[in-house]
């Protein structure tokens, strides 16, 4: 808890004085590492920053679409508390692919003390819905949010969440998203330097 309580405080302080923080850590890169690394440097980090933006954005969007969709799904078969299961789901999808399963047990637990076999048909519900949200629906919107395609988007996810468990989930989607943005500006400008057609990366 106090390591939390620091981290936000730390975070904070990193925010209100993120301006100067940039303009010192500028300024230090051009005396020691040169201007033009430095300028290259920037620009990755500014691509960075920008891909961490637009994959918390699509993560948060992706998760009110399954909310949502949990809801009417629950609304449409009668189950109870419809309302607040579709929100739990939504809160705990905000962790990549396996966080819906996570708000489906608690979901499950609290149909299980109205009806037990109406949580049984929910949890086949909610595996249905989280099949076709995982495959189709996510991919597609973080993937959009990032500029990362879909294939890409579950590469990441499954390779960060073989190595680093869930944080590697969060952290590989944007990562991912940076290098082929590098790449794809990489071979875009060889092609133009020999005068070759751009092609679909």
């Amino acid at each position: 808890v106090m390591d939390t309580v620091f981290a936000v405080i730390f975070a904070l302080y990193l925010l209100f004085g993120k301006e100067k923080l940039i303009s010192q850590f500028r300024r230090l890169c051009s005396r020691y590492l040169g201007r033009d690394f430095t300028v290259k440097l920037g620009y990755v980090l500014n691509i960075l920053n920008t891909k961490f933006q637009n994959f918390i954005i699509g993560q948060f969007l992706e998760a009110i679409i399954l909310g949502v969709l949990c809801t009417i799904g629950m609304t449409i078969f009668r189950f109870p508390y419809a309302l607040m299961v579709g929100a739990t789901i939504a809160a705990t999808a905000l962790i990549p692919i396996l966080g819906a399963y996570l708000g489906a047990a608690i979901g499950a637990f609290m149909i299980f003390t109205v009806n037990p076999l109406q949580a049984l048909g929910f949890i086949v519900f909610i595996v249905v819905l989280q099949q076709i949200e995982g495959n189709l629906i996510y991919p597609h919107v973080v993937g959009n949010s990032v500029g990362l395609p879909s294939i890409w988007v579950l590469v990441a996810v499954t390779v960060g969440g073989n190595l680093m468990g869930i944080a590697g989930m969060l952290v590989f989607i944007p990562i991912a998203s940076v290098l082929y943005t590098l790449l794809r500006e990489w071979v875009y400008r060889r092609l133009k330097e020999k005068n070759l057609d751009k092609e679909e990366l």
